[in-house]
């Protein structure tokens, strides 16, 4: 249990997660199979899964490489591939909403900060107007295995979360709520586990992927961090994984996977709305 100030690195939480964690099972569905990502920016990729890792080549050949990856499905013909890129000096990461049922896809491309943009302090960065997290992160869509066009991915941004306060339990003894305040911002604190007492307000987005199942995507200022989540409200259930540091020395990375049983403890209405 930590006190209020009590902050942890990203690899620590790792570890407080991990003992009886409720995660979906790494799925083999997709080993021997080859999609082809074609990007609404013009970009061209094919994935070809193996057991244990995926391989990646652009159509004009200039970039490939292979990384080991999770794989879990939620819904039925609908699954998240999560993996760490190694690409040009950089650690990227890589998460891939794949819908097969429209034959689309959303690609979330992350990158921590380097230590110089973590030493700088928020107040400095309020005054710079940057944002106040300085994790990046973009939202690419496209097309599977078909020539993208205008309006083939259905996955769009939402306010339908707005409002909403959920309670997520991602095992025995991790327990945290959020609480969706509005289109770019959302508050969570730790009920019980090892970030007991902690909470904050960072930076979020999301994207509606069908009837009731959002991606969910935060970014923490105070340990550079970045979050990713499915979340069903028709079956209860989230998953997804946490992205940061392992530790303080900026050498090693954790990515580790997080679902969760959740339940909706209530919804705020906003006339305005």
């Amino acid at each position: 249990m930590t006190h209020p100030s009590d902050w942890i690195t990203v690899g620590a939480l790792a570890d407080g997660f991990a003992p009886q964690a409720f995660i979906l099972p790494n799925l083999a569905d997709l080993d021997g199979k080859t999609f082809t990502l074609h990007f609404a920016n013009g970009w061209q990729i094919a994935h070809r899964f193996a057991q244990q890792s995926l391989s990646w080549s652009t159509l004009d050949g200039h970039s490939s490489g292979t990384a080991p990856y999770r794989a879990t499905s939620i819904r039925p013909g609908l699954y998240l591939v999560d993996f760490i890129k190694h690409e040009g000096g950089q650690d990227w990461s890589i998460s891939l909403v794949l819908d097969t049922h429209s034959a689309s896809f959303t690609a979330v491309i992350g990158r921590l900060p380097s230590p110089a943009d973590t030493a700088e302090g928020l107040y400095s960065r309020a005054l710079a107007g940057k944002p106040l997290t300085a994790v990046a992160v973009d939202f690419l869509h496209g097309s599977l295995d078909r020539p993208w066009q205008e309006g083939l991915c259905p996955h769009t941004p939402t306010r339908e979360l707005v409002g909403l306060r959920n309670q997520y339990r991602y095992s025995p003894s991790e327990v945290y709520e959020h609480l969706y305040l509005n289109d770019q911002f959302y508050a969570w604190q730790c009920l019980k586990g090892v970030e007991q007492g902690l909470c904050d307000t960072d930076r979020c987005h999301y994207y509606k992927i069908a009837d009731e199942l959002y991606l969910f995507v935060w970014r923490e200022k105070i340990i550079p961090t970045l979050g990713l989540v499915l979340i069903d409200l028709q079956q209860h259930r989230s998953d997804g994984k946490i992205f940061g540091y392992a530790g303080s020395s900026f050498d090693a990375l954790s990515n580790f996977p997080i679902s969760s049983y959740c339940q909706v403890l209530n919804r705020t209405e906003y006339a305005d709305d």
